[in-house]
């Protein structure tokens, strides 16, 4: 393959947009009583199955192994919604994170049935941080950064 762009040189200013996104998520997950960042982790992997992103699917792996995250609720994310490993809230935020991915609309059940298990403050955080993993997804698949590069802080 040919070397792609260079986006985060290309586009400095648009990349550190993006990171302050993700850490503006990040003080909000830690200080989540609802979703924490073990639960954000899942929600970016699970994305990230969904949009076939080699890059992402790895860092997020990664980044949750190194978190604690067992092996056994990482490999089921492809089948969340037959394994016993999540919890209500987790399951919610699944469920939340995989109807936006694919682009389904937000009838007043379905987010009335989200602001229930998730409370407000969660639920926009959520779905922020969906629409960010979405777009990292999109920007990985399109320049490629090299797969197993990627090291956990």
């Amino acid at each position: 393959m040919t070397a792609r762009a260079n986006y985060i040189g290309l586009a400095p200013k648009a990349m550190q947009i993006l990171m302050n996104q993700e850490a503006y998520l990040r003080e909000q997950f830690r200080a989540s009583d609802t979703l924490s960042t073990a639960a954000w982790e899942l929600v970016k992997l699970r994305v990230s199955q969904i949009n076939q992103c080699a890059f992402c699917i790895d860092m997020h792996s990664k980044d949750a192994t190194a978190q604690g995250e067992t092996p056994e609720r990482m490999l089921g994310l492809s089948a969340w919604h037959d394994m016993p490993f999540y919890s209500p809230t987790e399951r919610a935020a699944l469920d939340w994170a995989e109807h936006l991915t694919y682009g389904r609309p937000v009838d007043d059940q379905k987010y009335q049935n989200a602001v229930n298990a998730l409370g407000e403050q969660a639920l926009v955080d959520l779905t922020i941080a969906v629409n960010a993993i979405n777009s990292w997804n999109r920007i990985a698949k399109t320049f490629k950064p090299e797969v197993g590069s990627y090291k956990p802080q």
